[in-house]
């Protein structure tokens, strides 16, 4: 993963925040991307250069992609329920790092036209995850520039590493997964490191409803379809990007000034319903008691999806979260996914090896919720998790620091990841560890980050030396001694 690109962007909170029109007039003006990411010329040749097929992530070779940086989607896609088809078209407004001559972008589906600047490029796949465009003229260093991609197919035939992600039946469909869903549905730098802003319209037929991130802007009928516009303000990674479309129970509201939108599968029963709608109103209280520890909640909006279709795993889709199931003992699932809207949304990991920052943090916040509501302490908590594993376990040999792309959701990155940051509480004391926390939530908001940049501010704010705590907990397998310093 390339560590110079895009990670420690400025914070949201240190410039206006803009809508779309503001955005817009910022690339006109050409703000400038990173230089990675960028195939150079053999020798004797001068620039343009190429994009690279991959952004440099060593876990996903082909996930983003190299010489651009991406500001802004416009999503446009119409569902057919009943044949599983999906048809649209995407812009993207990127901004080159380097005169290009040639750029990829990830997408699963069938591109039938590329326009650049509304002229038409030429394009072709590279396998079935790359799309490679040819603009008719080499794309300016820092210039911003519209890419639109008219595409079709059937997301639910499509394969990528492994995966077949698109959840969908003749009533219903849900795009969300992790590390990898955007190319399911919309061309992409599909990687977290590249945040952008979002609009997404959903076209479906009448009677059905469309749940996505951000803000309801309106419903637009047409003879028998229904288009559902929705925007989110905020700079998001591909992965978090989702709509759900089918029969919905909807509710909205506002708690304590913060807007919710929460949405529930009609076709789950009706008790189903009632459950997961009464927890599902809880979010936006909990949002307000996580602020307490972590400072304003990042979004301008929050809420959740229940959804009827066997995903069998909850998502943090960024303002929100999407659920299989909810019932009374889903307190730390909402708690672990609201979690992530700092840890993982806001903040987000700028290489996936560093994924420990979000699962860990979202993972401690649920004991510390515990703890708040008068439960056992986090410091319990870390105790018993410590003494259930024995040296030898499996669950000590995953270093959760550098965990392989195999491991990257094992519990250990999970379980271990919540224990280190109780474990760095104890060790640099309850004034530090909160202000770390906070300091590194506004630093780096709307931003990306790595592991690296976590440790070297931990040991800035406690002024201790923390080498060998970090090393302990996500370098090492092993089951780190119980002393001082490894906060045991």
């Amino acid at each position: 993963m390339n560590d110079g690109g895009h990670g420690g962007r400025a914070s949201r909170r240190t410039r206006a925040r803009r809508w779309l029109s503001a955005v817009i007039t910022a690339l006109v003006l050409g703000l400038v991307a990173g230089t990675a990411g960028l195939v150079a010329p053999t020798a004797g040749e001068t620039s343009p250069a190429v994009g690279s097929r991959g952004i440099g992530d060593a876990y996903f070779p082909l996930d983003g992609n190299g010489g651009y940086d991406v500001r802004h989607y416009d999503v446009r896609v119409r569902y057919d329920f009943a044949r599983r088809h999906l048809g649209g078209t995407a812009t993207l407004m990127l901004v080159p790092s380097a005169p290009l001559k040639r750029f990829n972008l990830d997408l699963l589906l069938k591109a039938s036209s590329v326009k650049v600047d509304g002229v038409k490029a030429t394009f072709r796949k590279d396998g079935a995850h790359e799309l490679v465009v040819t603009p008719r003229k080499v794309l300016k260093a820092g210039r911003a520039v519209k890419v639109t991609v008219r595409y079709s197919g059937f997301p639910d035939r499509q394969r990528y590493q492994g995966q077949s992600n698109w959840l969908a039946s003749r009533h219903e469909v849900l795009t969300i997964n992790q590390p990898h869903m955007a190319p399911w549905w919309f061309p992409a730098n599909d990687h977290p490191s590249d945040k952008a802003t979002f609009r997404v319209a959903v076209t479906v037929p009448k009677g059905k409803r469309v749940i996505s991130n951000g803000r309801l802007l309106s419903r637009v009928k047409k003879g028998r379809t229904q288009t559902w516009h929705w925007a989110a303000r905020d700079p998001m990674a591909t992965y978090l990007a989702f709509f759900a479309a089918g029969d919905f129970v909807v509710e909205r509201g506002t708690t304590d000034g913060l807007p919710w939108y929460n949405a529930v599968s009609a076709r789950l029963g009706k008790r189903e319903q009632r459950r997961s709608l009464t927890q599902l109103r809880r979010s936006a209280r909990l949002v307000r008691q996580m602020e307490r520890d972590l400072g304003p909640y990042p979004f301008e909006t929050t809420g959740g999806v229940v959804t009827s279709l066997m995903a069998g795993f909850a998502l943090e889709n960024q303002t929100r979260p999407t659920y299989w199931s909810l019932d009374s003992s889903s307190t730390w699932l909402l708690v672990h996914e609201l979690a992530h809207q700092w840890f993982g949304d806001a903040v987000s990991v700028d290489r996936w090896r560093d994924i420990w920052l979000n699962e860990g943090a979202a993972t401690f916040m649920e004991a510390r919720h515990v703890e708040r509501s008068g439960g056992p302490t986090a410091a319990q908590w870390l105790r018993e998790q410590y003494d259930a594993f024995a040296p030898q376990d499996t669950f000590w040999q995953v270093t959760i620091g550098r965990p392989g792309a195999k491991h990257l959701f094992d519990d250990a990155v999970y379980q271990r990841g919540g224990m280190t940051m109780q474990a760095l509480r104890q060790r640099i004391g309850e004034d530090d560890f909160w202000a770390l926390l906070r300091r590194w939530l506004a630093t780096h908001d709307g931003g990306t980050v790595t592991s690296a940049q976590f440790e070297a501010l931990a040991a800035e704010v406690s002024g201790e030396d923390l080498r060998s705590f970090f090393t302990a907990w996500l370098r090492t397998p092993g089951k780190p001694a119980a002393n001082r310093d490894n906060g045991l």
